[in-house]
């Protein structure tokens, strides 16, 4: 059970014992833990001061989970015993009250879809290709979308299933690293390295492995495959989440893609390495040259998240207990052409009441819809970066798909503001139209 789906499990318990949710803080003190950080790294990254976290959070958050969970909670033993509640608590919740399940009012859709959530829309053949492919010795999958298309989601029940198969899972976001960490190979292998051995819960032995004569590569492989595999009777899913980040560091890249490329080599002749299986999420193309022979994105199974079928909204909507009819899921589709994210965000106001379809259509590309901080958030990207914005207005003003420079189409492509056709852009959705030609006087990006 991935982090918010266990914070949505234990504020829910502790509201039905009549006491607060966990506040901000304390979600930091939990966030900190699952990504091995001390107290004092929590408050340095934060802005707290050291002693914070350490002498007044943390002892009131164990002493409250302790209470609610009837079993004495520590720094050292909190995630297995919070990660066991949650887990019997959810279990005990659709076996006991299947019907409430079913008709739980939604919360706001942000993030990753949770497990068992009724929200979420499976992609059957894509889960089947996916859940087959990872039970193969030395697999690699690869899923492509551009943001808020659902990767995340597809692979908390990857990672799911595998666990129900008895393999080790280790998932790695590296949107989490410190940027000083992923533009230095060395630091950036050896933080790989400590955090899945953490996450396999191995001590860390890395000084054993690292030698500077061979260099980081080759150590980082050693300690793969003579420590963490060795130690290991089954499988172990490494999934990797966000790897576009390390594409902003192309000499890290050049070293760092290749060298999964040799692991996924080797596993066709050292069965050792068989008992790894890889999973690469990222949101854009891969734009830093790698030679055919040395990249993992031309290997393996690739999946690619599509925009939700029109089918696959009125689903949705039943599933918020909209009774709709044919004309308005095309009105949905019309404006914003089948966004998951868009989709989710327009049903769950829609459910709730906050608006009708009629005002969700006229207000939606202005700063008072329901989408002001998604188009906010684009609009704040683009005038940090003009040229991306001059590309992007190219391609709302042309009358046809328009060529436009690789990267910037990948970005823009990675955003979901485009769609791409070969080497040629076009606009995603109508929502980005309405909304960012009223702004483009705004742009400074002449």
């Amino acid at each position: 059970m991935n982090l918010d789906s266990l914070l949505e499990v234990i504020n829910s318990k502790l509201v039905e014992s009549q006491n607060r949710p966990l506040n901000a803080t304390e979600v930091l003190v939990l966030q900190g833990i699952w990504q091995y950080q001390t107290y004092n790294q929590i408050a340095q990254k934060e802005g707290y001061s050291p002693g914070y976290f350490t002498n007044v959070v943390a002892p009131e958050l164990w002493q409250r989970l302790s209470k609610l969970i009837g079993k004495r909670v520590t720094k050292k033993n909190c995630r297995a015993l919070l990660e066991s509640y949650a887990a019997q608590s959810t279990s005990e919740k659709n076996v006991l009250f299947p019907a409430d399940r079913q008709q739980m009012s939604p919360s706001y859709p942000s993030g990753s879809v949770p497990l068992n959530s009724p929200f979420y829309i499976k992609h059957s053949t894509i889960e089947a290709q996916a859940y087959a492919e990872i039970r193969k010795p030395g697999a690699l999958v690869r899923i492509k979308a551009p943001r808020e298309r659902g990767k995340t989601s597809l692979l908390l029940r990857m990672l799911d299933y595998a666990n129900s198969q008895g393999y080790h899972t280790v998932s790695l976001n590296l949107e989490q690293i410190d940027c000083t960490i992923l533009s230095d190979l060395n630091r950036f292998l050896r933080w790989l390295c400590a955090n899945v051995s953490h996450q396999l819960q191995l001590q860390p032995k890395l000084n054993d492995y690292w030698d500077d004569d061979i260099g980081s590569k080759v150590s980082c492989t050693l300690y793969f495959r003579s420590y963490l595999l060795e130690q290991l009777n089954s499988p172990v899913v490494l999934a990797l989440d966000e790897v576009n980040k390390i594409f902003e560091h192309p000499q890290v890249a050049k070293d760092f893609f290749p060298m999964l490329r040799s692991w996924y080599e080797e596993a066709k002749r050292i069965p050792l390495w068989q008992k790894l299986r890889l999973i690469v999420v990222h949101s854009t193309e891969v734009y830093v040259p790698l030679h055919l022979n040395q990249s993992p994105f031309n290997v393996g199974l690739p999946i690619q998240l599509t925009k939700f079928s029109l089918d696959q909204v009125q689903q949705l909507a039943q599933c918020y207990g909209l009774e709709w009819n044919a004309q308005e899921a095309d009105q949905l589709m019309a404006l914003v052409g089948g966004h998951p994210a868009l989709i989710h965000t327009a049903l769950y106001h829609l459910s709730h009441g906050d608006v009708s379809m009629a005002q969700l259509l006229q207000f939606a590309p202005t700063s008072t819809g329901i989408y002001s901080h998604h188009l906010q958030r684009h609009w704040a990207v683009l005038e940090q970066q003009p040229e991306l914005a001059r590309a992007f207005y190219a391609v709302i003003n042309a009358a046809e798909p328009l060529q436009i420079e690789p990267i910037l189409g990948y970005k823009l492509s990675s955003m979901g503001l485009i769609e791409l056709y070969g080497n040629k852009a076009k606009l995603s959705c109508q929502l980005y139209r309405q909304y960012f030609e009223k702004q483009q006087s705004n742009f400074r990006c002449a």
